[in-house]
């Protein structure tokens, strides 16, 4: 019979990764790849750009951007528009997104949530999660008013200026903040941001105190968005659940109540996947 082979005695090597897997060096990467995925991000934040505008932006030579694109059109990860003579992200990229949602039961399991959430409230309903010190919007059941947030699947926004974005910063440890912090500074984009480091860690303290985070106009002038935590069974915030809606029917005097609508949908969705708050959370819901 043959031996599994070990790096160490004891120790078993975790198949798919060779010897020093961990190494992410110059040596283990391929540059053009990473240059085609640079490309790649970038247009996907900023769609419709001529070759010349993207090149431009990007620091990189026409040709060199042209090469990529091509090569990535060829994957139906991006699409060029012969009439206004700019390219967009691909059909594609949307499928391996959907992918990615699939890789988990949490959008699954928070679907019926957030349509019951929505249904409560008369409020568009969020689910998003922390991606690369960024929330990325996962899921959402739109309200049918006429006026309303829309955060599409796939969205990113700042933290700082998020609801659900503040309501897993405020209980990430000191040193998972303090890389979130100094990665980018928090930028200000409406007279309501919070950027002082020290004011936006008094919010946190206070967000985790109550249970809920509060977006007060802090991305968009005349919206406010209400986020809550949801917990694994690590005890650990992975994710968050949001209303937001325009201040006009989202009024500071309608904080309390819908408030309880998202702290209970979170707790329901925390629940489901086998999760619970922290205990010194938990006393106080």
């Amino acid at each position: 019979m043959n031996e599994l082979k070990t790096d160490k005695p004891g120790r078993h090597r975790a198949r798919g990764r060779p010897r020093g897997w961990d190494d992410k060096t110059a040596q283990n990467t391929i540059k053009s790849l990473d240059r085609a995925m640079e490309v790649f991000e970038f247009l996907s934040e900023a769609q419709g750009k001529t070759l010349s505008t993207l090149a431009s932006e990007m620091g990189q030579s026409p040709a060199t951007v042209y090469r990529i694109l091509v090569t990535l059109e060829g994957r139906g990860l991006v699409e060029f528009d012969a009439d206004e003579q700019v390219w967009h992200i691909g059909s594609q990229a949307f499928v391996i997104g959907a992918r990615f949602l699939r890789r988990s039961s949490l959008v699954d399991r928070a679907r019926p949530i957030l349509r019951k959430l929505m249904a409560q409230t008369g409020e568009t309903a969020n689910l998003g999660m922390e991606r690369n010190g960024s929330v990325l919007f996962i899921g959402q059941v739109e309200t049918h008013e006429s006026i309303r947030a829309f955060f599409p699947p796939g969205t990113l926004s700042p933290m700082h200026a998020s609801g659900i974005g503040k309501s897993l910063l405020a209980h990430m440890d000191e040193e998972r903040l303090q890389r979130v912090f100094s990665a980018q500074s928090p930028q200000a984009f409406t007279k309501h941001t919070i950027t002082d480091l020290d004011a936006l860690r008094a919010d946190l303290a206070e967000t985790r105190d109550r249970g809920f985070a509060i977006d007060g106009e802090e991305k968009n002038l005349g919206m406010r968005c209400i986020a809550a935590p949801v917990f694994d069974m690590s005890k650990e915030a992975v994710a968050g659940i949001s209303v937001s809606g325009p201040t006009s029917r989202v009024g500071l005097e309608q904080i309390g109540l819908l408030s309880t609508a998202v702290i209970e949908a979170a707790a329901a969705l925390s629940q489901s996947i086998g999760g619970e708050p922290p205990s010194t959370l938990s006393s106080k819901l």
